[in-house]
């Protein structure tokens, strides 16, 4: 899509991306507690010169296509992720700082309800993905236009098998496998039915879109990277500043 089609959708459509940090879970992540970084939410840690968070908050800021942002924060850091993520880094775009709920899709059906009226896709990323690009946003809103439901993902590069009871089933075929990321974009009022209808089932998913699946809706995929990853174990945090430093050097030898 040229440069013309991405402004006639920017126009078109009211798109707000709705970023989930709402886990309160403190994990002390090695010589990171030593650093006194230990005690907070691995959202808050900081990642290269500034705080996770911060760092997703900047792609979904530069993507042109995000008209605006609702970030779903534990209750107790909405003031801290306020004064020292938002109004510290100057984010104009976000709109709204949430509460979270008990769990993950408790939180994302927050932010979907914090919207307005006229939302016409929203975008829904985990906030310690810090490292997705805006490029990818855009592809992702573009497909929505036209396919109501898309999601990143990325092939699957090792052999996947199915166990039970410590013995090998079988060998799943991995040309078939695809490992899920965020963002996962969706038209609103389909995301919006999915969850509740969910809810009203008392069903619970590992990931949005298996909630629009459920209701018989195609979801579509679009090719992620690798770098894309979510900072759950200290492992990932550490792989996380190496993609970080890598990109610098990226930019500075460009």
């Amino acid at each position: 899509m040229d440069s013309s089609n991405s402004k006639e959708v920017e126009v078109i459509l009211k798109v707000v991306g709705i970023i989930v940090a709402g886990g309160v879970g403190k994990r002390v992540f090695g010589d990171l507690a030593a650093e006194g970084k230990g005690d907070l939410p691995k959202q808050f840690l900081t990642l290269g010169e500034k705080p996770v968070l911060t760092h997703t908050i900047d792609k979904f800021e530069k993507c042109e296509l995000i008209d605006e942002i609702i970030l779903v924060v534990p209750e107790d850091y909405m003031g801290y992720c306020s004064q020292t993520i938002v109004d510290k880094h100057s984010f104009k775009k976000v709109k709204k700082i949430v509460c979270g709920g008990k769990e993950r899709q408790d939180s994302v059906y927050l932010g979907l309800k914090a919207c307005s009226n006229n939302t016409d896709i929203v975008a829904i990323h985990d906030g310690v993905r810090p490292l997705i690009a805006p490029e990818k946003i855009s592809d992702l809103i573009k497909s929505c236009y036209q396919k109501k439901a898309v999601i990143l993902a990325i092939p699957v590069k090792d052999t996947i098998k199915r166990v039970e009871g410590g013995s090998v089933i079988t060998t799943l075929d991995r040309e078939k496998l695809w490992l899920i990321q965020t963002p996962q974009v969706f038209q609103y009022k389909l995301i919006l039915d999915a969850y509740e209808k969910a809810n009203e089932d008392g069903f619970s998913g590992t990931d949005d879109s298996v909630l629009v699946e459920r209701l018989g809706h195609e979801v579509a995929i679009i090719e992620g990277e690798y770098e894309n990853i979510k900072i759950t174990t200290a492992e990932d945090f550490a792989m996380a500043e190496a993609f970080l430093e890598k990109k610098k050097k990226r930019g500075a030898n460009s």
